[in-house]
């Protein structure tokens, strides 16, 4: 992602499926005014994997064990967020990509949606 100084910085459906999401958090950093903000719009997802059984949950497990893991181990990055990335991991990526603040801003049925910001 070319650019610098970002006032804002949104990310749809896509962080759990980087190779490298560590990565992708500290390049956001580099290019993140000290005072932007990170949106980080993901699956829902819980922390744990029975938190996911339910009918969401198991649609979302079939899919990204056929497309998301799949694309992440492809890519050979550093890390592959597996079938279902929940809050906790997430916050481990932000945080590990030097984001000192994080919070879940909304949820619908379907998505959690987080703030991230230096």
């Amino acid at each position: 992602m070319p650019g610098d100084n970002c006032d804002l910085i949104t990310m749809f459906d896509c962080l759990h499926d980087m190779g490298d999401p560590v990565g992708v958090a500290r390049h956001m950093r580099k290019v993140i005014k000290d005072d932007g903000t990170w949106m980080i719009v993901e699956p829902l997802a819980g922390d744990r994997v029975e938190d996911n059984f339910n009918p969401v949950g198991r649609l979302f497990y079939c899919a990204s064990v056929l497309l998301c893991t799949s694309g992440a181990i492809a890519q050979e990055g550093q890390m592959v967020l597996g079938g279902q990335a929940g809050e906790a991991r997430i916050r481990e990526v932000v945080t590990a990509g030097g984001f000192t603040r994080f919070h879940r801003a909304a949820q619908t049925p379907s998505n959690l949606v987080f703030e991230a910001r230096p």
